[in-house]
């Protein structure tokens, strides 16, 4: 039996931090980290409270990994042929000691030995006990003390050099500080309100009945903040009357500026939050319809799904399409708009998502920018002459965006840069009319998006 699939002991199912160390070790050896948490969390028999303990130690492990490993390095010689759940072990207990200020570092040090005791000999637990009395001792090596700006940013906010190095590049040093200080705040939960069944009023009373404490958005009017509590489990959710979007990301659908009886296509449309806040401008009666495509049949049903909680199905076809092949399957000039949500890197969601930071390199973003601009070369001609075109993704990097829409257009003449439809009055819009909504402004994900308009065949 493998390591990755040992059976976690009863004691283990009661203790936080050893259903912490269970998760990052499943989660450093390939495991998504939020499938992973839930897992455990089902498998455990933890309080409400401890469970939170229990979330906070595996995202705030994951988050802070690079500052972890730094203030390691000098009291192991090989941490990395210490024993999986060791290191682990370990990182747990330096971000207790140096994250949580209401956790004492005397329950730290006795709660990770004590772990060290039971899972592992008794030369493991003298070897974690001798290691965190020498932290103790000696102090911590300082950040500071580093004199390279990019190694020091780098391992002071847990971003790999090559995302500091880029950052820098696109936007300058200060810019760069402040996005990568914004990546380590928690995620803000988000939700769209569904016009076809409610009003934001109506379903910002309702949460609050539930005892949800909701607060406008100040990116996109539909969107709400809700906090004290998890909104997929609100009644509002069950109903349909809103869905878990991020505010930067409903600000797609609104410049594509669609009419009732329009035909869109959403090109790479899994899970489907913008396929069905496209379908809430669409009307059936009037042959309103969104194709929505996802290579994956498992994400075509789930688009579907998502279609009809929402009360939109009538109006939402989901089919298994590799969007740079619609040309098997759609005419030219089919489609009155076109939404692009291409696949990307993803940085922008690094407070949600922060292993991503250490899965990604600079060669992936080069790679799926050859994606990016076949599915923008496919699907351009399926697109009306004056048909809009939106294009975004979930990330900071211009290589995967301004530098896709140069490219684009440097060979298609027939299109040009449009305004974007963005409602409220944000400093989110350069000079080439390109929407960078940056981590460190509202506290929503990084997102990109350009708006394009064809004019002639």
């Amino acid at each position: 039996m493998s390591k990755k699939q040992q059976p976690i002991a009863n004691w283990e199912k009661t203790n936080p931090r050893a259903m912490a160390v269970r998760t990052l070790e499943r989660v450093k050896s390939g495991a998504y980290s939020n499938l992973e948490l839930n897992a455990m969390i089902k498998q455990a028999d933890l309080s409400e409270r401890d469970i939170h303990f229990m979330t906070t130690i595996v995202y705030g492990v994951i988050q802070h990994r690079l500052t972890l490993e730094y203030w390691l390095e000098p009291f192991v010689k090989n941490p990395n042929k210490l024993d999986p759940w060791v290191r682990e072990l370990f990182m747990t207990a330096l971000f207790q000691w140096q994250y949580l200020d209401k956790v004492p570092k005397r329950a730290v040090f006795d709660e990770s030995i004590d772990i060290a005791k039971k899972r592992g000999h008794d030369g493991i637990r003298r070897m974690v006990t001798g290691t965190l009395h020498a932290m103790d001792r000696n102090g911590l090596p300082e950040i500071t003390t580093i004199s390279d700006d990019v190694k020091r940013l780098s391992i002071q906010e847990s971003l790999p050099e090559w995302i500091i190095n880029t950052l820098i590049q696109d936007y300058g040093m200060d810019r760069t500080v402040a996005i990568a200080e914004s990546l380590n705040s928690a995620p803000a939960q988000s939700a769209r309100v569904n016009t076809v069944v409610t009003t934001v009023s109506e379903v910002t009373t309702e949460l609050e009945d539930e005892g949800f404490d909701v607060v406008p958005s100040q990116v996109e009017p539909l969107g709400l903040r809700v906090s004290n509590g998890h909104v997929a489990s609100s009644q509002a959710f069950k109903d349909g009357k809103i869905t878990l979007q991020d505010e930067s990301a409903m600000l797609m659908a609104p410049s594509l500026l669609i009419e009732p009886d329009m035909k869109v296509l959403d090109a790479a449309a899994a899970p489907g939050g913008k396929t069905t806040q496209i379908a809430t401008y669409l009307d059936a009666a009037q042959n309103g319809v969104v194709e929505a495509l996802d290579i994956h049949e498992h994400k075509v049903r789930l688009i579907a799904d998502n279609a009809y909680r929402l009360h939109v199905a009538d109006r939402v076809n989901a089919r298994v399409l590799d969007a740079r092949k619609v040309d098997e399957v759609f005419a030219d000039e089919t489609f009155d708009r076109i939404l692009v949500d291409a696949p990307c890197s993803g940085l922008g969601l690094l407070r949600r998502k922060p292993e991503i930071r250490y899965e990604k390199s600079l060669a992936d973003s080069q790679q799926l920018q050859k994606i990016q601009l076949d599915i923008l070369n496919a699907v351009a001609q399926k697109l009306k002459v004056g048909g809009r075109l939106v294009y975004g993704t979930c990330t900071f990097l211009k290589l995967e965006n301004d530098d896709v829409i140069a490219q684009f257009l440097a060979t298609h003449s027939n299109f040009r840069i449009t305004k974007s439809m963005i409602e409220f009055d944000l400093p989110v819009v350069d000079d080439n009319q390109l929407v960078h909504i940056m981590p460190d402004q509202f506290g929503s994900d990084g997102f990109f998006i350009a708006t394009l308009e064809r004019i002639t065949e």
